[in-house]
């Protein structure tokens, strides 16, 4: 069967809520399902008695204060109760189409990473898993109201023992690591499978107030940065592009044009600095200078539509 473990934030407030639905949900998907927490936050020994989960308190942290992923990957290794395991954040809720996917892709290779992007969601109450509709009606809340987000948003690695070894200190919960563990799959000649269209992970919608200073901190601040001299570069990163394979409705296919991922993130970065170098050198100060006169004339942004925008469903931070 199958060993998931993770790490939480405090159990206070609506982390305490999302937290307790996600681990809920994990404890749900069968009963030869372990799950196990690392770490000493506010309530974590309480909740995993509650819900029966092992409990490691004991972590290694990184300067920034989060545990180490070097720690949690190589103790779960070493202690699950099988070979088959996935670290997920403690904020994603997973069913029965993430079990079915894994059962599919460990008869379809014995060497793999399995990955996928998430739907994002706003849960703000308890799960009520007393409903034996409660997985549906989650999905079907997160499929109709919840956003899929792109490739670089990786909250589940499935993967068999032994992919992952000589892990450097990065920082769980900062930029980089995610990246960093699909390109050691690869690396480690494991195929990396891309399940996003056939499981619905439900990522819980939530605040950044655990880090100082919030979401900008978590992704850019001193430890985002760390982590990503650690992880070695802009070389050693991959995200759920450069999956070898696909996962759909009744197989898994090649995913043949994988090799241009590096060329992708490539351009997309040239495309990004030149974008804002426009804006910041000519557009920003063209706009100032004419504010006067434009508005003057009634030419207020508010007032003005040169093209209808396409009705895409996507994440403001996608677009």
């Amino acid at each position: 069967m199958l060993t998931i473990f993770s790490t939480p934030k405090p159990f206070k407030g609506h982390w305490g809520i999302i937290q307790r639905n996600a681990l809920t949900s994990w404890k749900l998907l069968h009963p030869g399902v372990e799950v196990i927490l690392f770490g000493d936050e506010e309530g974590t020994a309480e909740v995993c008695r509650e819900l029966g989960i092992r409990h490691e308190p004991e972590v290694e942290r990184t300067p920034d204060g989060p545990p180490s992923v070097r720690c949690l990957f190589d103790r779960a290794q070493q202690i699950s109760s099988h070979d088959l395991l996935c670290y997920c954040n403690c904020d994603i809720i997973l069913g029965q189409d993430f079990l079915r996917a894994l059962e599919r892709a460990s008869s379809w290779s014995d060497r793999f990473l399995m990955v996928g992007r998430r739907w994002d969601t706003d849960i703000t109450a308890p799960i009520d898993f007393a409903d034996r509709d409660w997985e549906r009606s989650t999905r079907e809340l997160a499929l109709q109201t919840g956003f899929q987000r792109l490739y670089y948003n990786i909250d589940y690695f499935a993967f068999k023992k032994g992919i992952y070894a000589d892990i450097p200190p990065l920082a769980i919960g900062r930029n980089w690591w995610d990246q960093w563990a699909v390109w050691k799959a690869s690396k480690e000649k494991a195929l990396v499978l891309d399940a996003s269209d056939a499981v619905v992970a439900v990522h819980q919608n939530h605040d950044y107030s655990s880090h100082p200073q919030g979401q900008q901190g978590r992704w850019y601040g001193e430890g985002a940065r760390t982590n990503f001299e650690l992880a070695g570069g802009w070389g050693h990163l991959h995200t759920i592009e450069d999956a070898t394979h696909r996962m759909t409705a009744d197989s898994i296919v090649p995913n043949r044009l994988y090799w241009l991922a590096p060329t992708r993130r490539a351009v997309r970065r040239v495309v990004k600095k030149v974008q804002n170098t426009v804006r910041v050198r000519f557009l920003h100060p063209m706009l100032d200078a004419t504010r006067s006169v434009r508005h003057a004339i009634g030419l207020r942004e508010k007032n003005l539509q040169l093209r209808p925008k396409k009705a895409i469903r996507r994440h403001e931070f996608d677009r």
